[in-house]
């Protein structure tokens, strides 16, 4: 069977197994046109929904012409293209997720490019794992996986490994510790003394690596942490301090954090990392105040506010969907600093998250008042927030212009369009999207072809799944992490888990780490088929494999033992996660207690109710205290029946 986008020819045999092909393998610039001019009544009737009225305020966009945007997009776009084979800048001028894609696949060649410039962003913040292009939560192009209940792979941000990303300590020696954790905290013991007694040669890459074993699970995570710091010989450098306070930001122990960060200026041991890894958190846990007051700490250990760092605390305010906010604390801050190109960028992606587009078109005016050209970067971030508020056809016309006018359409212009497609199931439109942009000389990458993948597998059509990943093998671009998780989410979404563990075999065998979001997809699967001992299996693999479980993880898992009727045992890994510091889950407590109480244990309730109450679930710890009040008062109702048929 093959498949010819460009020709939209398909020819197809008896389908084979999936993993027959999942295989492992081994800048010009842009133009930009002159400014033209968009009616504000047309904007707002975009964000209010109600037709424009003919008069009003003109808002400018760059797209080559002068007419309003009501004329501009309805006038004839059948004119001559003249365009280049350019090939995509491998460094864009923002922060982007293809640059990490680039990177990965580009890393034997990277002396070709040494001599292209680096974003200043990138300079200031190479500790970013997975810098956004400003558009949406799926940055690579992807629509989102993390929006099911079994939650996302959690492994963005600081990994506290700098540019190398290579750890040099003993895998076996960081086994053998995070062992000793493992075992000895959950039966809370004396874990330091053993550890003591281990003669753990130390050093900071390990304390690194053990730590991101144990990142969701703060409590053993940070006494492991104090104990490494009290150690003879040893001192915690930036990297083992900065990794610990994203521990501590994640899971929202902002007094610990900021504690540890001015432990680190006493010691002289801060960066620019450790800021923007407390701005990040304070961020995306929706405290603004909190978030700019960390200025206030860089000024107190001399360390310069610039347009670097605004732009990242914005950044992180309009990922957080706080885009009113940026916009707040830019109104506030923009006489102290010289907004950058980048910086409007933000608060327009931040509108268009919110899908309030008479705001975004207001920050495009200022943003071309202050003399600034929209790039790309820009035009995707428009393009995207118009399909956000479901003005398809504006879209298109805006694409079309900057095909016509530029600046030209990259791959990441064509992923918004064709994602879009796919979600609307017009599939034949996303391949006519395809088609162009490769005879415009614009390489697909894995995150546009996984985007089809994932379309063409919502609709069953495994035929063109199967073709698509051939394609991918024949231009020389492998599936990433995303294909096979999104090829996963498809098997399991299909209730085939069996299909799913062969995928996660092939992902293993072709080099690529699994995320915690890839055995949670698994396991919840075959708890889901009612396969409990497979479902097990997984929870073991994710073990074995150093995974670190997540919230999620435990919430499968335990939601796994309630329907295989092992309550008794689910109460222990709630347990088990109230005493890693995680956040209890959200059950039907009175029918989680209802369950336990059959198994005559009242001790279990009690004991689960105590630990919920020192956590703050106090309703939680009612529900269950009352439930073990009531199964005693049921067995003391029973004792004198017992004893009266003993004397007859």
């Amino acid at each position: 069977m093959t498949l010819s986008l460009r020709h939209r020819t398909i020819t197809s045999s008896n389908v084979r197994p999936l993993t027959l092909f999942l295989r492992h393998h081994t800048d010009s610039q842009l133009p930009y046109g002159p400014c033209c001019v968009f009616s504000t009544t047309k904007l707002r009737s975009l964000h209010q929904r109600r037709p424009p009225q003919r008069r009003g305020e003109q808002v400018r966009l760059p797209c080559g012409s002068s007419l309003p945007l009501s004329r501009l997009l309805r006038s004839s776009l059948n004119c001559t293209f003249h365009h280049s084979r350019c090939q995509i800048p491998f460094l864009l001028p923002h922060p982007s997720p293809l640059l990490t894609l680039q990177k990965k696949l580009l890393i034997p060649h990277l002396a070709t490019f040494s001599a292209l410039p680096s974003s200043p962003f990138h300079e200031k913040f190479p500790f970013l794992n997975s810098p956004r292009t400003f558009a949406s939560n799926a940055d690579s192009g992807v629509e989102n996986d993390d929006d099911d209940d079994d939650g996302g792979d959690g492994d963005k941000g600081y990994d506290g490994r700098g540019v190398s990303g290579e750890s040099c300590a003993d895998p076996v020696e960081v086994e053998r510790v995070c062992k000793v954790i493992d075992e000895l905290f959950a039966l809370d013991r004396n874990m330091e003394v053993v550890l003591d007694e281990c003669g753990v040669r130390l050093s900071h890459d390990l304390v690194v690596d053990v730590l991101q074993r144990f990142k969701h699970a703060r409590k053993p995570a940070f006494r492991f942490f104090c104990w490494a710091g009290k150690r003879p010989g040893f001192a915690h450098d930036s990297r083992t301090y900065n990794f610990m306070m994203c521990v501590l930001g994640r899971t929202r122990q902002f007094e610990t954090m900021v504690a540890m960060l001015e432990e680190m200026g006493e010691k002289g041991l801060l960066t620019m990392e450790t800021f923007s890894i407390a701005i990040k958190a304070f961020a995306e846990a929706k405290q603004r105040k909190k978030a700019v007051g960390i200025f206030d700490l860089m000024k107190k250990y001399g360390f310069k506010v610039g347009v670097d760092v605004i732009n990242f605390l914005l950044d992180s305010l309009s990922t957080a969907k706080l885009g009113k906010e940026a916009q707040a604390v830019f109104e506030k801050l923009k006489d102290r600093f010289t907004p950058s190109l980048q910086t409007y960028t933000i608060l327009l992606s931040g509108w268009c998250r919110l899908k309030n587009l008479l705001e975004a078109g207001r920050v495009w005016n200022e943003m071309i008042d202050r003399g600034f050209n929209p790039d790309v970067v820009a035009h995707n971030v428009m393009l995207e927030g118009l399909l956000k508020c479901k003005k398809k056809s504006d879209a298109i016309k805006l694409f079309e212009i900057m095909k016509a006018k530029g600046p030209s359409p990259n791959v990441r212009s064509y992923t918004i369009m064709i994602q879009d497609f796919c979600k609307q199931k017009l599939m034949g439109e996303a391949i006519e999207y395809f088609d162009v942009m490769v005879d415009r000389g614009c390489q697909p990458d894995a995150a546009l072809y996984t985007c089809l993948i994932t379309g063409f597998g919502r609709q069953k059509k495994m035929d063109m799944v199967y073709s698509l990943l051939k394609e991918m093998r024949e231009r020389g671009c492998p599936p990433d992490g995303r294909t096979y998780n999104a090829l996963i989410k498809l098997m399991t979404s299909q209730h085939m888990p069996d299909d799913a563990v062969r995928i996660y075999k092939k992902m293993i065998q072709s080099g690529i780490k699994p995320t915690i979001h890839t055995y949670n997809m698994i396991m919840k699967s075959y708890f889901v088929t009612k396969n409990y001992e497979m479902g097990h299996e997984i929870w073991d693999e994710m073990h074995q494999k150093g995974c670190c479980p997540d919230d999620n993880s435990y919430i499968v898992y335990i939601g796994g033992l309630i329907r295989q009727d092992r309550s008794g045992e689910a109460c222990k890994y709630l347990e088990e996660m109230l005493e890693k510091g995680m956040k209890a889950p959200k059950l039907d407590y009175n029918k989680f207690a209802s369950d336990i109480s059959k198994t005559g244990n009242a001790v279990i309730l009690e004991e689960l109710a105590r630990k919920m109450n020192f956590v703050g679930k106090f309703e939680v710890s009612n529900v269950l205290a009352s439930w073990a009040d009531m199964m005693k008062k049921s067995a003391k109702r029973r004792e004198p029946t017992t004893s009266a048929r003993q004397f007859t």
